[in-house]
């Protein structure tokens, strides 16, 4: 079954060097690999892919999410900030916002932003992670 294996995050995107200079510059990446098409890079225990396509920036969903501790959560959006990231805010049922970061009940915070292309892309708090 398909549960039994780990899966890889796909990020399209319209020019690789530009998405390189975000990912690996901005955001402080590290490649893994090559693709064909693209670069892997390292996530945690994880990995994710971004490759160029004509497609890059259509989703307007959520493309990958990263969890943090909920101890490292503000540090994190500080160094995003401190780069230039803005984050989105948008309307949910039972989020609260305080300069862009959402907030739902006592555990769960989050920001959301895009990258080069219109990727959108979130860091949250993980719970679980402590």
């Amino acid at each position: 079954m398909l549960a039994d294996y780990g899966c890889v995050p796909t990020i399209a995107v319209k020019d690789l060097q530009r998405a390189r200079d975000f990912y690996e510059g901005l955001l402080g990446f590290t490649q893994q690999g090559d693709s064909p098409d693209g670069v892997v890079y390292a996530a945690g225990s994880t990995s994710f892919l971004v490759y160029p396509s004509a497609f890059a920036g259509t989703n307007k969903a959520t493309a990958m999410g990263f969890q943090v501790p909920s101890g490292s959560f503000d540090s994190e959006v500080g160094a995003l900030r401190d780069k230039g990231i803005s984050f989105q805010t948008f309307e949910m049922e039972g989020l609260t916002w305080n300069d862009g970061v959402a907030s739902f009940g006592e555990e769960y915070r989050a920001v959301w932003f895009e990258d080069p292309d219109g990727n959108i892309l979130n860091v949250e708090t993980d719970s679980d992670a402590g």
